[in-house]
């Protein structure tokens, strides 16, 4: 086997790329199409990007993506456990907009990528290197801990499983399930419309300005800037599904949703709580999402990072993320 780096990952084949991904049963966040897109249109500056591919043969059987990033740090999380780290460079895989860390491979390789790391961190000159976002006890999490490199909690991200839409309903508490059905209806009786677009049909300035406003609200504004946001999602092309709710024309929430084989990411969403009438604008949003997902066959909801009461009120369950650093 041999480990190559490229710089770009448009120099690597996208059908090479995706086989592996999708053959190791990694999320959306590592195919071809995503990494190029955040390539084309960052959503975090980094100071330098590129890809590890490793081969056996001429057969890519891992691959992995790296950031080199100085003062990234949209979510503040990673300076709040490594507060020795401020101001250091750091090597990380992947970037903040993917909340589930793996490394994509067909093959035990992780010990090859962690030694191309400690070489490529000190290549780059970065005082530290490593993984954010690792689900803790996962197999990446297990051979991470094996080689020595310590973990610090960051944050939780939010999963549940799916059937159908009654099943689900009969997972909930009583109180839960009945909101639901009772935002279903009010919203109605208020002329809020639902629809789903490919990313072509969708309004992307008006939602881009709607999740910044929602990012502001949460204390993580600069996490999807404005016209970067608009091009990154158009270059996501068919990875990506567009919900749009409306009352009267007017938009009052939208959900950027990504899929891959089993599972249905309710990546970002924007909402707008002044509106007419006693409904929940996210709860329509959130019920669409699980509907959605069924109907397109999806068998896991991941609900992404925050909103933690509503969250675990609607039957999601946490996993545990860790960020996973060493010094070099």
């Amino acid at each position: 086997m041999r480990v190559e780096f490229s710089n770009s990952i448009r120099e690597i084949d996208s059908a090479d790329w995706d086989s592996v991904v999708r053959a190791s049963g990694a999320p959306v966040f590592y195919e071809h199409a995503y990494i190029s897109a955040y390539e084309q249109a960052p959503l975090t500056n980094a100071d330098y990007s590129g890809v590890f591919v490793v081969r056996d043969g001429e057969k890519p059987v891992a691959v992995l993506p790296v950031y080199l990033q100085k003062a990234a740090n949209p979510l503040r999380r990673l300076h709040e456990v490594h507060p020795e780290a401020v101001g250091q460079p750091v090597l990380l895989s992947h970037v903040w907009h993917c909340y589930d860390a793996h490394v994509p491979a067909t093959a035990d390789v992780v010990p090859r990528l962690l030694d191309a790391l400690t070489r490529a961190a000190s290549i780059f000159e970065a005082r530290w290197w490593g993984f954010v976002n690792v689900e803790r006890g996962n197999a990446l999490s297990r051979e991470l801990a094996a080689a020595g490199l310590p973990a610090r909690h960051l944050t939780d991200r939010w999963t549940t499983e799916l059937t159908t839409w009654e099943r689900y309903l009969a997972g909930l508490g009583i109180r839960a399930r009945a909101n639901l059905r009772r935002n279903e209806r009010r919203s109605r009786e208020a002329g809020v419309t639902i629809e789903v677009l490919q990313v072509e049909h969708a309004d992307l300035d008006e939602i881009s300005l709607l999740c910044t406003k929602t990012a502001m609200r949460f204390d993580t504004s600069g996490f999807y800037p404005g016209s970067t946001f608009t091009k990154f999602v158009t270059a996501l092309g068919n990875l990506v599904h567009v919900i749009e709710v409306r009352q009267h024309g007017r938009l009052v929430a939208a959900g950027v949703c990504l899929a891959d084989a089993t599972r249905f990411h309710t990546w970002t969403c924007g909402i707008d709580y002044a509106v007419d009438g006693r409904y929940s604008p996210y709860g329509v949003l959130f019920a669409e999402s699980v509907k959605l997902a069924i109907r397109l066959g999806k068998t896991t909801l991941e609900g992404g990072r925050g909103n933690d009461d509503f969250k675990r009120r609607y039957g999601l369950t946490p996993r545990h993320l860790d960020a996973v650093l060493i010094r070099t």
